[in-house]
């Protein structure tokens, strides 16, 4: 919760990996909050208002999981909704000549996307989806101690230094720093 809101202001990216770390442990404690507690929330040092908000988080969270049937896997809406604000974001800098880099940044990690998208057997997830789930594959193998090729680790780095771009254009964006408001032919996002 609280290292969840700081994500969430300094980096989109590292907020979404994280909230669907979050997902992942919450599955882990089985949906129980005596478990996240004793688990997770007790590792923390917090004062007794501090840990009675983070046991409501979890404890929304959960309820949001169950309601939302995503207790065994997939993604809550709320982020759904921001992997979407991001390809949404995306594809808008795609279309606009004034963000050449971001297009050619995109089109030179465009391969290794798609080589990561034949090996995983994705079909349904677009580019962006696509990273973020490479991303958190790699995160879960360094957790989990596994060898990691260099051709993995080169597709990743790609990947995660245009995901840092996208997250950076997204905080411009939230800022009004992206697409200036003098200029009449920026287009509508």
């Amino acid at each position: 919760m609280i290292i969840a809101s700081q994500k969430r202001k300094e980096n989109i990216a590292e907020y979404l990996l994280y909230m669907w770390q979050i997902e992942d442990i919450i599955r882990a404690n089985n949906l129980d909050i005596d478990k996240i507690e004793h688990n997770v929330i007790d590792r923390f040092q917090l004062t007794d208002a501090q840990r009675r908000e983070m046991r409501e988080w979890y404890e929304s969270l959960i309820d949001m999981m169950r309601r939302e049937g995503v207790e065994k896997s997939g993604h809550l809406q709320m982020n759904r909704n921001t992997l979407s604000q991001l390809v949404a974001l995306h594809q808008t800098l795609l279309k606009d000549p004034r963000f050449p880099q971001y297009t050619e940044l995109f089109y030179k990690t465009l391969p290794f996307i798609v080589e990561l998208r034949s090996k995983s057997g994705e079909v349904k997830p677009g580019e962006i989806e696509t990273c973020f789930n490479a991303l958190y594959g790699m995160l879960l193998m360094r957790l989990q101690g596994k060898e990691i090729t260099p051709d993995t680790a080169a597709a990743i780095t790609r990947i995660a230094r245009f995901i840092a771009q996208l997250s950076h254009n997204f905080h411009l964006d939230e800022e009004d720093r992206l697409f200036p408001h003098d200029d009449e032919d920026a287009p509508a996002h």
